[in-house]
């Protein structure tokens, strides 16, 4: 009886460690919002949008007078939305406009991150531009970095989109879970983010952009995802680490994006 009962110990250990691991991997939120696109000379609109379950969740609207189509911008894992102004520019610079949310838990948006609370998060931004008198008649292009790549993948697969564009992004949590932690079961991760499962019904324009250098998402679950989708869609392979791949090889993703919408007639 002693030994079993050790054995049920370690068991119940074991899986309490993994749901740590589980949490800590997926969300990093960060509560302080350091900079806005104030720091880069735009104008924007604060916003608060209120989800289905009633979570008040933060994001800027930053309008260019130009613009026929807007990205609906969906970050990684890490920090916030004052993160992103680096993006947040480029986008603007193609003659965009842009729609970027803190998920709920991070930045100004109330609650606590979970996978089924984000996704939850997009569709209510989604809703909020169609709702506006000055947006609704706008095309949506989705976009989404990292983690926010399989939310952008999962709001494509339940509204309507213009196109979609996921960047770094991985094909599901099992997938990622094997690299980080090889020692833990499949089984036993219980989120999911089978943006590989999705992107399968999936018909909508799609651009994969991912660096042959990501050490934190490798490309080879970026190419997998690819894989996974139907066309039309293409993919531009880049050089840079995670995060700053955007910068590093910052004329290759400005161009290939900007052909991108440009074929879809979203952009100027």
């Amino acid at each position: 009886m002693k030994i079993l009962f050790q054995l049920i110990l370690i068991v119940v250990l074991f899986l309490i460690y993994v749901r740590y691991l589980e949490n800590k991997s997926v969300f990093y939120p960060e509560r302080s919002v350091r900079s806005t696109p104030k720091d880069l000379g735009l104008a924007f609109e604060d916003v608060f949008i209120r989800t289905d379950d009633r979570v008040r969740i933060n994001g800027w609207l930053i309008k260019n007078p130009s613009a026929e189509s807007t990205v609906l911008f969906f970050h990684g894992n890490a920090g916030n939305i004052g993160d992103r102004l680096g993006k947040i520019d480029l986008f603007y610079r193609l003659g965009l406009n842009i729609l970027i949310i803190d998920y709920r838990g991070y930045g100004k948006s109330q609650g606590y991150p979970t996978e089924r609370g984000i996704y939850q998060d997009a569709l209510a931004a989604y809703d909020y531009l169609r709702q506006r008198d000055d947006m609704k008649d706008q095309k949506i292009i989705a976009y989404g970095a990292s983690l926010g790549g399989a939310v952008a993948v999962d709001l494509a697969s339940k509204r309507a989109l213009n196109g979609l564009i996921v960047d770094s992004t991985f094909s599901c949590a099992a997938d990622m879970a094997k690299r980080i932690y090889p020692f833990v079961p499949s089984f036993l991760v219980r989120t999911r983010l089978d943006s590989a499962a999705k992107i399968r019904s999936i018909g909508v324009p799609k651009l994969f952009i991912h660096s042959m250098d990501d050490t934190t998402v490798p490309i080879a679950l970026g190419r997998k995802l690819y894989d996974a989708a139907p066309g039309p869609k293409a993919f531009i392979e880049i050089r840079g680490d995670h995060n700053e791949g955007y910068i590093f090889d910052e004329e290759k993703v400005k161009e290939g994006i900007k052909e991108f919408v440009r074929k879809l007639g979203l952009g100027t």
